[in-house]
């Protein structure tokens, strides 16, 4: 099941995955990558201004990310437009997660609102069984 949250129209699904070949286990460095599609369900044109992200690594606990725009972009949505992206999380550990918002912004009447972004695990395969 894709973790999948709508927000004011605007629908985020995301996909996580162990990437094995950039991971040094033996280091304690894990590394998962995410895709991220967002979909504009709603009448209105949007910009994505920033991302806050909460990432929990269960042996280092809560942390926190802050910026503009997602992997250097602040793409605009027109309605029924969507965009992805890919990005990636190094944790210390075999297990986390993630979750968050985006700072949009009504390009019509420039009011701006947070979207939620779900919260999605980051583990490893072998912990699944």
């Amino acid at each position: 099941m894709i973790p999948t949250s709508v927000t004011k129209g605007i629908k985020i699904s995301v996909q996580s995955e162990f990437e094995t070949a950039y991971s040094r286990p033996y280091k304690g460095y894990y590394v998962f990558s995410y895709r991220i599609t967002i979909e504009n369900t709603s009448n209105a044109t949007v910009k994505l201004l920033r991302r806050h992200w909460h990432i929990f690594d269960s042996l280092n606990g809560w942390s926190q990310v802050e910026g503009e725009g997602v992997v250097s972009m602040q793409p605009t949505l027109y309605p029924g437009e969507e965009y992805q992206y890919d990005s990636f999380c190094p944790l210390a550990s075999e297990a986390g997660k993630m979750h968050g918002t985006y700072l949009m912004e009504n390009q019509e009447n420039h009011s701006t609102f947070k979207v939620n972004i779900p919260l999605f695990q980051l583990v490893v395969p072998y912990k699944n069984n």
